[in-house]
C-alpha cells in the first residue's frame, strides 16, 4: 500500500514539473517551421544560424520569444542581405509576432499585403531601405496595433490611403525617400509625433492637422506655394502697415545701431571661444575618463545609400548602420588609432565599435584591407566582424570582451580586494598572442603585419587564451612622430615610420609585451617624480648586473615552482627585443618556444639557450607557416 502511495507521488510529481517546466523548454514548433520556410526561399547573401537542431528561442539570431517560449514574438533580421520578394505562407504565419525588422536588405516586389495583413498583433514594422514597388496597401485597419510604421528608402508610388488615420495608436510615421503622389490625406491621429513625408512626389497643400510638424517633415515634394507648409512667423505682426516715415535714420538711431553690433559681435566671438573650449575637453577626456551616451552624439549620422555596414559572413549579428549610431555607447578608450566605444544594441547584444581617425587611404585601399582582416579565421585572433566606411566616418566592429583587456587586467587590477593576475594566466596569454601573431603573419601571401600590437589590444578567449585585435591599421594612417605615439615602448627602434611595420617589429612588440607580463610594469613607466623608464632597456640593465629576480612582479614571486618558467620567458623576450631585427627569432620558432615552456617532460626537452640558437636559423614565415596543432589550439 505504502508503494503504491509511492508511486503515485512520483508520479503526480512527474506530471506537475512536466506541465509546470516542460513547455518553457519546447520551441514554438510551428513558428518555428515558418521561419525555417522563409529562409529556404529567399535568398541571402550573409550566414543566418537557424538550424533545425538548435533552439528558435535560445540562439537563432534576430528571433525573440514569448516568456513561456510558446510564440516567436519579435524577429529583427536587418541588413543581412535578403534579395527578391517576401515568401508566401511563411512570415503570415507568425500570429504572435510583435516586432518585425527586416530593413537595409533588398527585398523587393510589391507590399506583402496578402502575408502581412494575417499579423494583427504588429506594434513596430521596419521595411525601410529594401527595393519595395509598387502602392501601398489600402487598408490599414488590419494593423490597429502598429505604434511605429517606416517604410522610407523604398519604390512605393500611389497615394497615401485615408486608411492609415485608423492607426489609432500610431507615434512615428517614415514614408520619405519613395516616388508617392497626389493629396497628403488629413492623418488625424493625435498619438502621432513624428511624420516624414520627404523626398516624394506630394502635391497640394499640408492639411491642418499636420501643421503641428515642421515644415522639413514635407521638404522635396511639389506642394503649392499657398498654404502648402505649416505657417511660420510673420515677417509683420497681424495687420500691421508698413512704416511710411522717412528712410533716413537718425544719429542716436545710427549710434544705437553701431553699439548693438559691437555688443553681437562681442557675444559670437565668447560663444565660439566656449565651444572650441569645450571641444577641446571633451576630446582631451576621452580617453581617461568614460563616457556614456548615443554614438549617434558622437559619429557623423551620414547614410550614404551606397556605404552601408559591410558584414563579414562568419558574423551572426543582426543590425545596421542605424542601430549602431542609435546605440547606447560608453568609451571604453582612447588608442593609437582611434576611440574604442562599448556600445549595447536593442537585442542586448554588446559589441565594440571603434572609431577610426587620420585614415589617409581612398576607399577601395581601405576596404581591401578590412576584407584581409575580416576574413582571418583563428581562435586567437578577435574576428573583424563588420566596418563602414564613408567620406566622414570609418568604423570597425569587434566582439566585446567581458574581463577587459590585458593591460587593464595587468595594471588595473591592483590594491586592497583586487586579484592580481596569476602566472598561469600570463602564460596562456603569452601562448595565444604568440600564436595568433604568428598565424597573422602567414596572410595575405605573408604580406600581413599586426603593426600594433600592445598589451590593451590582447584579449582572453573561451579558453582563457591570449588573443589579438587591432590587427593591420598601421598601413591606413597617417604617420605619427615618435613623441605623439602612445605605444612608443612597444615600438621597434628601426620603425621610423608607423605605416611600415614589418614581421621582425612585430617580434620586438611582442618581446615587450612578455617583459610587461613578467614584470608587471607599463612599457613606459615613471619612477621617482618625473624620469621615465624605457622598460627594455631597465630589464636589460637588471639582468647584466645579474639581478634578474629583481626584475619579476613581486605578485608572482608567493607562487612555488614557477622560477625556472618564468626565467625562460625572460629569456625568449629579451630574445625578441634586441637592437638589430635580423638577430630577432621568427614567430613560428617564439610560439614553439613559449609553448615548450610548459611541456611535459622537462627532462628531455632541449635548454633555452639551444632552442634560442634554433630559433635565430629558423626561416622567416614566408618560408614556413606555423603547423597546423598550433593554429588549431586555443
Amino acid at each position: 500500500m505504502n508503494m503504491n502511495k509511492g508511486l503515485l507521488f512520483i508520479f503526480s510529481a512527474f506530471l506537475f514539473f512536466g506541465a509546470v517546466f516542460l513547455p518553457i523548454a519546447a520551441d514554438p514548433v510551428e513558428d518555428k517551421q515558418a521561419l525555417l520556410d522563409f529562409l529556404r526561399h529567399i535568398h541571402h547573401s550573409h550566414t543566418v544560424n537557424w538550424k533545425e537542431n538548435t533552439s528558435v528561442c535560445n540562439n537563432w539570431t534576430g528571433v525573440s520569444c514569448s516568456n513561456d517560449h510558446s510564440r516567436v514574438t519579435a524577429l529583427r533580421l536587418p541588413g543581412v542581405g535578403f534579395r527578391g520578394p517576401v515568401p508566401s505562407n511563411t512570415l503570415g504565419r507568425l500570429s504572435a509576432i510583435q516586432i518585425l525588422s527586416l530593413r537595409s536588405n533588398g527585398i523587393s516586389g510589391s507590399f506583402p499585403y496578402a502575408e502581412f495583413s494575417k499579423l494583427k498583433n504588429l506594434t513596430i514594422l521596419f521595411l525601410q531601405s529594401n527595393d519595395f514597388s509598387g502602392p501601398l496597401p489600402s487598408d490599414f485597419s488590419v494593423w490597429n496595433n502598429l505604434v511605429i510604421l517606416n517604410l522610407s528608402n523604398n519604390g512605393f508610388n500611389g497615394s497615401i490611403p485615408p486608411s492609415i488615420s485608423n492607426l489609432t495608436h500610431l507615434t512615428s510615421l517614415n514614408l520619405a525617400n519613395n516616388s508617392l503622389s497626389g493629396d497628403i490625406p488629413d492623418i488625424n491621429v493625435p498619438s502621432l509625433q513624428h511624420l516624414d513625408l520627404t523626398n516624394n512626389n506630394f502635391t497640394g497643400s499640408v492639411p491642418k492637422s499636420l501643421h503641428r510638424f515642421p515644415s522639413s517633415a514635407f521638404s522635396g515634394n511639389n506642394l503649392s506655394s499657398e498654404n502648402a507648409l505649416p505657417p511660420a512667423l510673420p515677417v509683420h505682426p497681424p495687420n500691421s502697415k508698413p512704416s511710411k516715415k522717412s528712410s533716413k535714420l537718425s544719429e542716436p538711431a545710427i549710434l544705437g545701431i553701431a553699439i548693438g553690433g559691437c555688443v553681437l559681435l562681442f557675444v559670437v566671438i565668447a560663444v565660439l571661444m566656449f565651444f572650441c573650449h569645450s571641444k577641446k575637453q571633451r576630446e582631451g577626456g576621452l580617453a581617461t575618463k568614460k563616457k556614456e551616451g548615443s554614438l549617434m552624439k558622437t559619429a557623423s549620422k551620414s547614410q550614404e545609400q551606397n556605404n552601408r555596414l559591410f558584414f563579414f559572413e562568419h558574423c551572426s549579428l543582426a543590425f545596421d548602420l542605424e542601430d549602431l549610431l542609435r546605440a547606447s555607447a560608453e568609451v571604453l578608450g582612447k588608442g593609437t588609432f582611434g576611440i574604442a566605444y562599448k556600445a549595447a544594441l536593442e537585442d542586448s547584444s554588446t559589441i565594440v565599435v571603434k572609431r577610426l581617425k587620420e585614415v589617409t587611404v581612398p576607399k577601395k585601399e581601405f576596404e581591401q584591407q578590412m576584407i584581409v582582416v575580416g576574413n582571418i579565421r583563428h581562435v586567437n585572433v578577435s574576428p573583424l566582424r563588420a566596418y563602414y566606411y564613408s567620406k566622414d566616418e570609418r568604423l570597425m566592429v569587434y566582439d566585446f570582451y567581458e574581463e577587459g583587456s590585458v593591460s587593464a587586467m595587468l595594471h588595473g587590477k591592483r590594491g586592497e580586494g583586487q586579484t592580481p593576475i596569476d602566472w598561469e594566466t600570463r602564460l596562456k596569454i603569452a601562448i595565444g598572442a604568440a600564436r595568433g601573431i604568428a598565424h597573422i603573419h602567414t596572410q595575405n601571401g605573408c604580406k600581413l603585419v599586426h603593426g600594433n600590437i600592445k598589451s590593451s589590444n590582447i584579449f582572453l578567449n573561451s579558453q582563457g587564451y591570449g588573443c589579438v585585435s587591432d590587427i593591420g591599421l598601421a598601413p591606413l594612417m597617417s604617420p605619427m612622430s615618435p613623441p605623439m605615439m602612445r605605444a612608443a615602448g612597444y615600438r621597434a627602434p628601426e620603425v621610423t615610420d608607423t605605416r611600415k611595420a614589418t614581421p621582425a617589429s612585430d617580434v620586438y612588440s611582442y618581446g615587450v609585451l612578455l617583459l610587461e607580463l613578467l614584470t608587471g610594469k607599463s612599457p613606459m613607466h615613471a619612477v621617482g617624480g618625473n624620469e621615465v623608464v624605457h622598460l627594455v632597456r631597465w630589464v636589460n640593465s637588471v639582468v647584466r648586473e645579474e639581478w634578474t629576480a629583481e626584475v619579476f612582479d613581486v605578485e608572482l614571486l608567493r607562487y612555488p615552482n614557477i622560477e625556472e618558467e618564468m626565467v625562460e620567458m625572460l629569456q625568449i623576450g629579451l630574445a625578441c627585443v634586441v637592437r638589430m631585427p635580423e638577430q630577432r627569432p621568427k614567430m613560428p620558432a617564439v610560439v614553439r618556444m613559449v609553448e615548450e615552456i610548459r611541456a611535459v617532460g622537462t627532462e628531455n626537452r632541449p635548454s633555452t639557450e639551444s632552442r634560442l640558437e634554433i630559433a635565430a636559423a629558423t626561416p622567416s614565415p614566408q618560408a614556413a607557416e606555423v603547423g597546423t596543432s598550433s593554429s588549431a589550439q586555443p
